[in-house]
């Protein structure tokens, strides 16, 4: 796979098809592989680029703090790395902060923003949750202790309930012990520190606001935040799902997706 540097970060990352960019950012504890299904539904229409966030995946390690803004200016850098002006981002959790922070410092370079399951300012309970995770992975350091305190907290109890195979298959996914626990733990400092609910109002950027009903790490309260301040959003909740709506009620999620991105399209 291609690795582009962006100055303090080298930047793994895909990308499949022709057409306007669209680019996917991924979330405190994913890499590139977390948008494959994306991927592979949009390639036919648009110039799709997933990539590691530093930290992450094949990315270069984060050895040392980072904020949220450091890693939207490594990703503008990639975007510079592949010819790419503007592009149609998409952030999940800690990427659709990256993603504010993108149209705060370059708003000609973001066409539009959907924030899936993200957050300009975490509530306490989200702020908890993640310092919970951070604090046990420092207890134990181990990645296998780790996933499944975390992965209930994921997805809502109907569908832990229902997917008892999936929910081990992605509690296995989740308990990779070659994973860096520095980097982890610096991101997850970086989206508790994440802050801009009183500049949203300088985002003139057509943007998608998208919420699990029972997230408890990005929870409505979060949503209803960033929909007061926004002045140009629109706001798709999914009832019954949690974090990872994306996955729990993936049909109408990729057609909501869809619709934005043909909606906004150049």
């Amino acid at each position: 796979m291609p690795v582009v540097n962006t100055g303090r970060f080298d930047i793994n990352y895909i990308q499949e098809g022709d057409g306007e960019p669209v680019l996917l950012i991924h979330g405190l504890a994913g890499d590139h592989t977390a948008w494959l299904p994306q991927v592979a539904a949009l390639k036919d229409r648009y110039r799709v680029i997933a990539f590691d966030n530093p930290g992450s995946g094949n990315s270069t390690t984060v050895a040392k703090p980072a904020s949220t803004a450091d890693l939207a200016e490594a990703t503008l850098s990639l975007m510079d790395e592949l010819g790419i002006d503007s592009a149609q981002v998409i952030g999940r959790s800690m990427g659709g902060a990256i993603a504010q922070h993108m149209a705060l410092k370059a708003p000609e370079r973001v066409r539009s923003m959907a924030l899936a399951a993200s957050f300009a300012r975490l509530d306490p309970l989200g702020s908890q949750v993640i310092s919970n995770l951070q604090q046990l992975l420092k207890w134990r350091a181990s990645w296998a202790e780790w996933a499944p305190h975390a992965v209930f907290l994921f997805v809502s109890s109907g569908f832990f309930n229902a997917n008892p195979e999936l929910i081990e298959k992605i509690t296995a996914l989740v308990s990779d012990e070659s994973r860096d626990m520095v980097s982890y733990d610096h991101l997850a400092t970086a989206c508790i520190e994440h802050d801009v609910l009183d500049r949203l109002g300088e985002i003139r950027t057509p943007t998608l606001v998208m919420g699990g009903r029972y997230d408890p790490i990005c929870s409505m309260t979060t949503q209803n935040w960033m929909m007061e301040r926004l002045p140009n959003a629109e706001l798709a909740v999914f009832e019954g799902s949690s974090h990872f709506f994306l996955m729990e009620e993936a049909a109408k999620a990729l057609n909501t997706i869809e619709h934005w991105l043909a909606k906004n399209n150049a």
